[in-house]
């Protein structure tokens, strides 16, 4: 039986491992981001966001913040379009095209030069995400992966790589950690306030 003391015990314990991710992050990677939203953002193109479980819920999310809150700067608004929440047009890519074709065939529609992908994965390798990000490369767009464990194949292939580094299987940390990183982004925008 689990007491009250064990739950404590893993709570601590899981709080350490935490903080220990959030310390390694790359703050030059989430810059670089900050810089690719910022360049999308005046040059008027639209940002794209992908992600699949509790990733397509960090990508509903950031899509809403960088749509809505970062209005609070006084800048342009943002362009942003998440990718996983069309779930008809996601479930027809997904039925009669396979589930690897439901980000990039709806990508194929939209994509332009100097658009940005964002894809989220805590693998780095769900086959969905790395189709589009091989649409936005033949695209000329640029591409931002929110990754962890070890990268996976997305750590290689996006332009930017906000990378949490963690062991294999530590969902919970990373997609936490992905939560932070989307908020860390949306503040930098919001405080990217228009001058006179």
């Amino acid at each position: 039986m689990t007491t009250a003391g064990d739950f404590r015990a893993v709570a601590t314990e899981y709080l350490r491992e935490f903080r220990s991710l959030l310390d390694a992050l790359d703050i030059t990677a989430i810059e670089a981001a900050v810089d690719a939203l910022r360049r999308v953002r005046d040059d008027g193109g639209t940002v794209f966001i992908a992600g699949n479980g509790g990733s397509a819920a960090t990508a509903s999310h950031l899509a809403n913040d960088l749509g809505k809150a970062t209005r609070q700067s006084g800048q342009r608004p943002i362009r942003v379009q998440c990718l996983s929440d069309n779930i008809p047009w996601f479930s027809a890519l997904a039925n009669d095209e396979g589930y690897e074709r439901v980000f990039a065939g709806q990508l194929e529609n939209f994509a332009q030069p100097d658009d940005v992908l964002i894809v989220i994965s805590a693998s780095g390798n769900s086959t969905n995400l790395i189709r589009a990000v091989e649409l936005a490369q033949v695209s000329s767009m640029v591409t931002v992966g929110l990754v962890g464990f070890d990268g996976g194949q997305l750590l290689e292939l996006v332009d930017v790589a906000m990378w949490v580094k963690s062991e294999v299987g530590a969902y919970g940390p990373v997609e936490s950690a992905h939560a932070v990183l989307a908020d860390i982004v949306t503040t930098c925008l919001i405080r990217d306030t228009a001058t006179a």
